[in-house]
């Protein structure tokens, strides 16, 4: 049988860049998407197939992966990664799949302020109670966060950063690099197995240090002036945020000043043979979302 690579969250930050490095590479791709719209319609024309459906609905998820071969789970920051995790371990366990790549974060653990963050160290329970062969990734903050409105609008009209996390470090991870990762793991997940990976850049910075970054590529100075927690929260809510979310982002600012987020990448090269993207290559592809609130990120 040939193998087709079954990939969620599809037209989202990893899965869009997973399915084309997939497709790149030859691989039969299954990309499942919520709705039809241009984003779906565009994997579709790059040549994967393309399935409408609901994580939350366990007969969607048991027609998605049957007849594949292994597959991407990622859910979005929002309630139900539970119940997803719960009927996407079942409907693997159906299909025979040889490996899960569980999208999980940095931050998941038992004891974790975070609700979100607690959920997902659940789901990566009950894909190891399932039996299911799992590869968990536990990415820091993406460099796609520069890009989030709620951070990207102070970029680019106040030239500051003012995200909440002090004094703490991390070495941003980019979604294509990811994807990378990802695409790799689908194809050949045998020694890797039962793994936990922590995804990073290479190289750590602080808040400052990544404003010193992005002011090398733009030509202006950005600075970095924190907001504080309450402040944040507020920002959040002006953009109109949904209140688990803004929890989670509130939570684990704590979380990045007391060091969670740190460490840099011990996998992405190794694995891929290819270092993932500095601050600066990452700020360089999106040049223009920089410059602009009005250019596409």
């Amino acid at each position: 049988m040939t193998d087709k690579f079954l990939v969620t969250g599809a037209t989202g930050e990893t899965g869009r860049y997973t399915v084309q490095r997939l497709l790149e590479k030859g691989h039969a791709v299954r990309a499942m998407v919520h709705k039809e719209d241009e984003r779906a319609e565009t994997l579709r024309s790059e040549g994967a197939e393309v399935v409408v459906g609901d994580l939350l609905e366990h007969d969607n998820v048991i027609r998605a992966a049957a007849g594949t071969t292994a597959a991407y789970f990622c859910y979005p920051v929002r309630p139900g990664i539970i119940q997803t995790t719960a009927y996407f371990a079942d409907a693997a366990r159906r299909a025979g799949l040889k490996a899960v790549i569980n999208m999980s974060q940095i931050s998941a653990r038992e004891d974790s302020e975070s609700h979100a963050a607690r959920d997902h160290w659940i789901a990566e329970r009950i894909f190891d109670w399932s039996g299911v062969p799992t590869i968990h990734l536990r990415p820091t903050f993406f460099s796609q966060w520069l890009l989030y409105p709620f951070a990207r609008k102070t970029i680019v009209e106040q030239s500051i950063i003012d995200l909440p996390y002090g004094t703490g470090r991390h070495a941003p991870i980019a979604a294509e690099d990811q994807a990378r990762l990802i695409a790799v793991l689908l194809a050949d997940p045998a020694a890797h197995v039962g793994k936990t990976y922590t995804l990073h850049g290479p190289t750590e910075l602080d808040q400052p240090g990544i404003a010193a970054a992005i002011s090398e590529v733009l030509g202006r100075k950005i600075s970095y002036q924190p907001l504080t927690i309450p402040a944040y929260r507020e920002r959040l809510e002006k953009f109109g945020l949904p209140e688990f979310l803004i929890q989670h982002f509130c939570a684990i600012a704590l979380d990045y000043q007391n060091g969670i987020f740190s460490g840099a990448d011990k996998i992405i090269a190794e694995v891929t043979g290819m270092p993932p993207m500095t601050v600066q290559d990452f700020v360089t592809s999106h040049r223009a979302a920089f410059n602009t609130l009005d250019a596409a990120a």
